[in-house]
């Protein structure tokens, strides 16, 4: 009996012991990295974003965009002023205070550069992480011009054609076409 008592005891002590190693041996669980764009950040897209763009007083044209940020949810809600509020702010700040971006003359946008800008401006403010990264959905210029040419063609479409023929824009201002 005495036999059987330290068989069991000695089993035991066996079974813990081996239990002990291998909990003091073995790592935690495997801690992989999920990649940058899964997981634990919201996507929250703006609005169409319209600057007007000044140029001697005058409005030249307008530079539209729709932009997609990504956002810490926790950090989201902690905001007193929504995250597009200041979006919209930073994208204003970076356009009119980089007098180098000229649009009439040039419409090519360093968007690496847009990007970071608006990313580190908000940043900035808020005073820690907020916005983790800026993708640009739609990127757009349009002058006066192409803006009174599409409300000129909207028009005529509306209103029809006389005898199947087109009015230019042109040959609606006097100008021989």
């Amino acid at each position: 009996m005495i036999k059987f008592v330290a068989a069991a005891v000695w089993l035991c002590a066996v079974a813990i012991g081996a239990m002990a190693y291998s909990f003091s041996n073995s790592t935690p669980a495997a801690q992989t990295q999920k990649p940058a764009f899964f997981g634990g950040l919201d996507y929250e897209r703006t609005g169409i974003i319209s600057v007007p763009l000044i140029d001697d007083g005058k409005v030249s044209g307008y530079f539209l965009s729709r932009l997609v940020y990504t956002v810490e949810p926790k950090v989201s809600h902690d905001l007193s002023v929504p995250a597009d509020a200041l979006l919209v702010d930073a994208v204003y700040s970076y356009l009119y205070g980089n007098p180098l971006i000229d649009f009439t003359r040039v419409k090519k946008l360093d968007l690496d550069k847009f990007r970071d800008g608006i990313r580190d401006a908000i940043n900035k403010r808020v005073g820690r992480k907020l916005v983790h990264d800026v993708l640009v959905e739609q990127i757009e210029y349009l002058s006066k011009q192409d803006i009174r040419d599409n409300a000129f063609k909207r028009h005529i479409g509306e209103a029809g054609t006389e005898h199947g023929t087109v009015i230019t824009p042109h040959e609606a201002e006097g100008g021989a076409g």
